[in-house]
């Protein structure tokens, strides 16, 4: 192990002197340690491997690109494998997380499960006014008015961030009366 990543630092040391020959041999010795690296990467995240080309081509490309920013008096393997790294969350970021269920199996209880009791508006209107005057001004305003936290900062000379601690105090309280009811 050792031994192959001295080769490989010696071959980009060369490489970036201008060693053409050595840049091919480099990236031919890298890409199956780099395909396996992303087979592995994929099926951890429970994946299908067949993005795994895909993967080591976004490598080399960044390794191509980015050659230079690589420290000649550094180890090569450790700045090759934190782009594979990087590589890799990317592209399982781009994917997502896909998970399929069939839903023909739970048609029954999908359809079954009742509605939660909601509050009726002359009611929410009501507890509305119990509560203490900013935090009803601000729920009032983002919830009713559609506002935005920004605008209702500026409305009532307040920082978003006391209008965002108005609005979850105010939602709290208001929830927890609807709730006594």
């Amino acid at each position: 192990m050792r031994e192959r990543e001295d080769e490989w630092t010696g071959l980009m040391r060369s490489a970036i002197s201008g060693d053409s020959a050595a840049y091919h041999r480099l990236l031919k010795a890298v890409t199956p340690v780099l395909r396996a690296a992303a087979r592995r990467g994929l099926a951890r995240a429970g994946q299908p491997v067949d993005q795994a080309e895909d993967i080591v081509q976004d490598i080399l490309l960044a390794v191509h690109l980015k050659r230079h920013t690589w420290d000649a008096a550094a180890p090569f393997a450790p700045w090759l494998f934190a782009i594979a790294r990087n590589k890799l969350i990317d592209a399982l970021r781009r994917r997502g997380k896909r998970v399929f269920v069939n839903i023909d199996e739970f048609s029954e209880t999908l359809a079954g499960t009742p509605a939660e009791a909601t509050a009726s508006p002359s009611e929410v209107a009501a507890q509305l006014k119990t509560l203490p005057a900013r935090q009803r001004d601000v729920l009032q305003s983002i919830a009713v008015d559609s506002a935005s936290i920004r605008d209702t900062a500026r409305k009532f000379a307040m920082s978003e961030g006391a209008v965002r601690v108005a609005l979850h105090r105010g939602l709290a309280s208001l929830t927890a009366k609807l709730r006594e009811q």
